[in-house]
């Protein structure tokens, strides 16, 4: 193989790298934040309780792990070269013209997952009893960004994306519906 051949693969990406780097943020942030919600959702029900393992560093580095992979995943659209977007089009609902209902329900959910997820760290403000009601409605943060994936993402209509969103969402989702039910 020629200099010129092996160079082949890296040149053919370079037009694209923001849009790839986007797309494997966005699917790191799904994995993250499903493992972060089925863990969430461990802790506070019985099935973890008392047990003597205290994973509340683990789920908060992965809610933190999160946002900064949601970041990625929105910021680095500013270099696409195909959509050409604002800093108000990635970071402000229905500001942006493409997808307009999809690109707004992702905004949505990382703006209500961030401000949900720090407000952990004011909590004693808050107050214990009231930030744990306010942060259960993580869940439907989460949610919206899997319906933002699902009706959005480049890769919504491939297999392996839809058998990768089923590995991490169905066990999350799963055990939201025992939390709903009382069972957990």
């Amino acid at each position: 193989m020629s200099p010129s051949q092996l160079a082949l693969p890296a040149t053919s990406a370079a037009p694209h790298l923001f849009w790839l780097l986007s797309r494997a943020a966005g699917s790191a942030a799904l994995v993250l934040s499903s493992l972060s919600v089925c863990l969430g959702l461990l802790m506070g029900g019985r099935l973890l309780k008392r047990r003597g393992t205290d994973l509340r560093v683990t789920h908060e580095a992965l809610s933190l792990a999160t946002l900064a992979t949601l970041l990625v995943h929105g910021l680095s659209l500013l270099g696409d070269g195909f959509l050409h977007p604002s800093l108000a089009d990635v970071a402000i609902p229905f500001a942006g013209a493409y997808k307009t209902l999809w690109t707004s329900a992702g905004i949505v959910a990382f703006w209500a997952l961030a401000a949900l997820g720090l407000s952990y760290y004011a909590r004693t403000r808050i107050g214990q009893t009231r930030w744990r009601k306010l942060h259960r409605f993580t869940a439907l943060a989460w949610a919206l960004g899997i319906a933002h994936s699902l009706g959005e993402g480049t890769d919504a209509g491939q297999t392996w994306f839809l058998a990768m969103t089923t590995i991490v969402v169905a066990p999350a989702l799963c055990l939201l519906a025992l939390r709903w039910a009382g069972s957990l």
